[in-house]
C-alpha cells in the first residue's frame, strides 16, 4: 500500500509491525473536493470527537494539554491523548493508555493539501510515574493524515515500528501491555483505524 506522506509525518519503519490503514473518496469537483477536505481536515484536529465518527466498540479520546488538563480545543503539538480503550486499561495509567503529540503539520502546494498528526507511546502527564503508559512500546508511533491530491481525498493512518510494551513495570502491567499489544498488533489497531478512516469521511 502506498503511504500518503505528503505531510511527511510519517516516520520510517526500522523494528516491528507496520500497520497502514487507508479510506478514500472521490469528489465531483476541485471545489468540492476543497470544501469537504477542509471538513475533513477540522475532524482529524477535532480528537475529542473520534469517537463519535468511529462509532460503538472504538477507543475514545481526550486531548490533553503539558499541564496535564483536560482541553476542548484542537490538538496542537505536544499535547497528550488520554486514550480509553474497549478492554483492560493500564493500571499506572490510571485506567487509561497515553500518546504525546511529537508533531502536527499542515502543507500546501497547488492541488495537494494535507495535514498530518504524528503521536508516541508516554507516560501520564497526570502524575509522577515516568514509566510509559501504553500498549506499545516507545518506538511505537501513530500518524494520522487526510491528504487531497486533486479531487481525491484520502484518510491514512500509519502504525511505524509497532510492537508491545514490555518494559512495564509489575507482573500484572506487563501482561496486560503484553497481551493488549499482541492483539492490537494482530487486529485491534486495523479495526480501530478503519472505523475512524471511514468514519471521518462519511457526508
Amino acid at each position: 500500500m502506498e503511504e500518503k506522506n505528503q505531510s511527511g509525518i510519517i516516520p520510517d519503519n526500522y523494528t516491528g509491525r507496520i500497520i497502514d490503514t487507508t479510506s478514500k473518496v472521490e469528489c465531483r469537483s476541485i471545489e468540492e473536493a476543497r470544501a469537504f477536505f477542509d471538513v475533513v481536515k477540522q475532524r482529524l484536529l477535532n480528537v475529542n470527537a473520534w469517537n463519535d465518527y468511529a462509532g460503538a466498540a472504538t477507543a475514545k479520546f481526550q486531548v490533553v494539554d503539558k499541564e496535564g488538563n483536560e482541553v476542548t480545543r484542537h490538538v496542537t503539538q505536544g499535547d497528550f491523548f488520554k486514550i480509553n480503550i474497549p478492554g483492560p486499561g493500564s493500571i499506572s495509567g490510571e485506567g487509561y493508555d497515553w500518546v504525546r503529540v511529537e508533531e502536527v503539520r499542515i502543507v500546501a502546494e497547488g492541488e495537494v493539501e494535507s495535514v498530518g498528526i504524528r503521536v508516541r507511546p508516554t507516560s501520564n502527564p497526570q502524575n509522577d510515574d515516568d514509566q510509559i503508559h501504553h500498549f506499545y512500546s516507545e518506538e511505537s508511533t501513530s500518524n494520522f493524515t487526510v491528504t487531497r491530491e486533486g479531487q481525491l481525498i484520502t484518510v491514512g493512518i500509519y502504525d511505524r515500528n509497532t510492537k508491545p510494551n514490555v518494559e512495564s513495570e509489575g507482573i500484572l502491567e506487563k501482561a496486560r501491555d503484553i497481551l493488549v499489544g499482541l492483539g492490537a498488533v494482530t487486529g485491534f489497531s486495523k479495526y480501530q483505524w478503519q472505523k475512524l478512516a471511514d468514519g471521518l469521511l462519511q457526508p
